[in-house]
């Protein structure tokens, strides 16, 4: 699980800690067929009130994992600045492989283009950083599925 906790902590607003309770909380990412599976196992996904032809949505469900939700709307905070790599990001990335500063780097880009649009739309702060933190979960699911699948295959090379 080192190796995931390491490249996690490429993601901006993302150090040890931070990585440790993610990786902690829910164990192996990979147990997760898509992205959207672990963001409706956090909760952060729209409720729903239906019957017959009506469907409505309201805000998210809050039905996951607590510790999880925080520390991921925690980091989604770090989203609002401009993208730059810090001296402390360029530090925790350089144990990293390059897909996963790719990655990383995506995730800056869109995450901050994500908070700006809502933002600009002039919708409700708390709720433009949880739509970040939402989003920050596939970043996250993409990195780990990544490393445990590498890891697979060098554990299944050694063998």
């Amino acid at each position: 699980m080192r190796e995931v906790i390491e490249a996690l902590q490429a993601l901006r607003g993302i150090a040890k800690v931070s990585a440790v309770t993610i990786v902690a909380e829910l164990g192996e990412l990979s147990r997760f067929a898509e992205a959207g599976q672990l963001m409706a196992y956090n909760g952060t996904v729209a409720r729903e009130h239906s019957s017959r032809e009506s469907r409505k949505r309201g805000g998210i469900a809050k039905t996951g994992n607590v510790q999880l939700r925080r520390i991921v709307v925690e980091a989604a905070w770090a989203y609002r600045h401009a993208p730059a790599v810090t001296a402390g990001l360029r530090k925790r990335q350089e144990r990293v492989s390059a897909e996963v500063k790719e990655i990383a780097c995506k995730a800056q880009h869109r995450l901050h283009g994500r908070y700006r649009k809502l933002m600009a739309r002039g919708k409700n702060t708390g709720k433009v950083i949880t739509a970040v933190g939402r989003e920050l979960l596939g970043f996250i699911w993409a990195i780990g599925v990544k490393v445990e699948a590498k890891q697979r295959k060098a554990l299944g090379q050694a063998a």
